[in-house]
């Protein structure tokens, strides 16, 4: 979910603070949780600013040379399975890897397993 834009952040403050407006009501009013205005109270309160934060996430586990590595082993084994992929990767790069991570980073390059083997297919292929 995107973050509530800094104008919307200010009328909600606005709201409570200049208006008078419950922090009950002002959530109702604007479609915002009770949390949200609670805290975005607080912070103008305390001086801070309300721009919205960098969302976080967490860090890929795989780089651009887990990649490089990844499309030459499909180059020289096309036959090799996910199982087989990771455990290379893994002996390569020292990372501790899962199938499913192997394979959605295998479907983000474009790569698709069709017949057995491991390919940049497209969607029109046969």
């Amino acid at each position: 979910m995107k973050p509530y834009s800094e104008d919307l952040r200010t009328r909600i403050v606005r709201a409570v603070q200049e208006e008078g407006i419950s922090k009950s009501e002002t959530a109702r009013l604007f479609g915002v949780s009770l949390s949200s205005v609670k805290r975005y109270v607080r912070l103008a309160t305390r001086g801070s600013s309300l721009n919205p934060r960098k969302g976080g996430g967490r860090p890929p586990k795989t780089d651009e040379i887990a990649k490089k590595l990844l499309e030459e082993d499909i180059r020289t084994r096309p036959a090799a399975t996910v199982s087989q992929r990771r455990r290379f990767l893994e002996h390569l790069t020292a990372k501790s890897l899962s199938d499913s991570t192997v394979r959605r980073l295998l479907k983000k390059m474009g790569f698709s397993c069709k017949k057995g083997l491991w390919g940049p297919w497209s969607e029109t292929s046969s």
